[in-house]
């Protein structure tokens, strides 16, 4: 692999600080805390997990993990469920209102993030932007 060059090196610098500036903003748009919301949008992506699996998944401890379930099926956003492969496991899920609120939140940063980009390039930028995604999407590895 080749070293990459002081300008890629010099831009990938501000690339990381603007993109966790976007990160911060985007976060402010959450209705829930920040380890809420990334559970639920996990299972909201992956599906039912166990306590242990999302707490691996959020690099937390199990415990930290149990506090936010509780916090989350209080209100109603999640249940839990034995494992339909073994009964003594017991499986997180999204309740409906849990999905609804999810949707609800994505909705609202997607809808700040794109009126935004509307409000502050202008159209030739805009596609610029719109075409480095897939670029971003491979250095991420996605």
């Amino acid at each position: 692999m080749a070293q990459p060059s002081a300008q890629v090196v010099k831009g990938a610098s501000e690339l990381r600080l603007v993109l966790g500036q976007l990160v911060r903003r985007l976060r402010a748009e959450y209705a829930f805390p920040v380890a809420q919301a990334s559970v639920l949008s996990r299972l909201d992506r992956e599906g039912a997990q166990t306590t242990s699996a999302l707490a691996a998944a959020e690099r937390v401890r199990p415990q930290s993990m149990a506090q936010t379930l509780a916090e989350l099926e209080t209100a109603g956003l999640i249940e839990r469920r034995p494992d339909p492969g073994d009964r003594r496991r017991i499986q997180i899920e999204l309740t409906a209102l849990g999905r609804e609120r999810v949707l609800e939140g994505r909705g609202r940063r997607e809808d700040w993030l794109a009126a935004a980009i509307a409000a502050e390039l202008s159209p030739d930028e805009q596609r610029a932007l719109l075409a480095a995604v897939p670029l971003l999407q491979r250095v991420s590895g996605h």
